[in-house]
């Protein structure tokens, strides 16, 4: 049963990050095409709940499919299972998590 749920959260947040990938690459080809500076665009993101929400979500959707992926590719390739599996799925989406959180606070708080 833990397998199916974490095949659909892996399924959801890929839906999730899907628009929000594209999004991202949108932004980036238009600030690249305006010309702005860094400083111009972390100008633009300061302060913004806006972008802090859209980042935020990205963050959360890639530290939770990332390490569910990763879960797998660890159980199927180490044979690591159980306790010390999950341990390990924990401990890698909470780092995505945060590094991808203190990247989202610096660009749009900090």
């Amino acid at each position: 049963m833990l397998d199916f749920r974490l095949y659909m959260l892996q399924r959801i947040t890929a839906l999730l990050m899907a628009p929000l990938v594209l999004g991202h690459l949108a932004i980036m080809i238009y600030a690249i095409q305006g010309g702005l500076s860094t400083a111009e665009i972390l100008d633009r993101t300061h302060g913004s709940l806006l972008w802090f929400l859209f980042y935020g979500t990205f963050v959360v959707a890639v530290a939770v499919h990332g390490a569910i992926g990763l879960r797998t590719v660890v159980y199927e390739w180490f044979g690591l299972k159980g306790t010390l599996l999950t341990a390990f799925m924990v401990g890698v989406g909470s780092m995505l998590f945060v590094l991808g959180a203190r990247a989202v606070w610096a660009v749009t708080y900090a």
